[in-house]
């Protein structure tokens, strides 16, 4: 059964290249991106590590862990690391797991058998301090995932888990946000005394809350 948002992202026990992840307890209060991938040694995978190892500071200061998957050994791991520092110009600074048995793999859905039955498709989960699953994606294994797009989500997430507010299509921190319905115009008047633009009735655009 496909995970959903809302629900508590399973937990596991599973060999990493920073060694054992026990993995909520390895989360602790820290939101975590954990993130699969196909295979060791292919090369969208291995810009995909190298971009995150060289963003690792962003993610930390939202404080949010990264944790990558691969259904390939240790061993693989240890040498696939070294391409990637040579060739992305940044070193693994954050666990992968060593998914042999593929325990992580299927308890979060990522092997889509008509897509490839022996690899993980790339998916991402975004998993709050209370072990909630927040967002997923999943992405073919030919296409390489978008670092900032999933750092713009943490942001949105974390904006709008403080202020009854949504943020609008393309969104980026910093900019306007939208009153959510379930505020009444009463109430947005005490947490917005600024003011709105109310372009209709369910559509108030607000300047985003400090």
């Amino acid at each position: 059964m496909t995970l959903q948002l809302g629900e508590i992202a399973p937990d596991f026990t599973v060999e990493s290249t920073e060694g054992t992840v026990s993995f909520h307890e390895w989360l602790g209060d820290s939101w975590a991106v954990l993130f699969s991938h196909p295979a060791d040694y292919t090369p969208v995978c291995t810009t995909e590590l190298g971009a995150f190892a060289k963003r690792k500071d962003e993610f930390d200061k939202r404080g949010a862990k990264l944790i990558g998957v691969s259904v390939d050994p240790l061993t693989s791991h240890a040498g696939w690391a070294k391409d990637i520092e040579t060739t992305q110009g940044a070193s693994l600074n954050y666990p992968l797991l060593a998914d042999e048995n593929r325990l992580v793999a299927e308890l979060y859905g990522m092997i889509h058998p008509k897509a490839d039955p022996k690899l993980t498709v790339r998916t991402v989960f975004i998993i709050d301090p209370d072990k909630k699953i927040r967002l997923t994606l999943t992405y073919p294994p030919s296409t390489g995932r978008n670092v900032d797009e999933i750092l713009r989500v943490i942001d949105s997430l974390q904006l709008t888990g403080k202020h009854k507010v949504a943020t609008p299509v393309d969104w980026q921190n910093g900019e306007d946000v939208i009153i959510v319905p379930s505020v009444s115009d009463e109430e947005a008047k005490e947490r917005f005394p600024e003011g709105w633009d109310e372009q209709t009735s369910y559509l108030r655009v607000v300047r985003q809350p400090k």
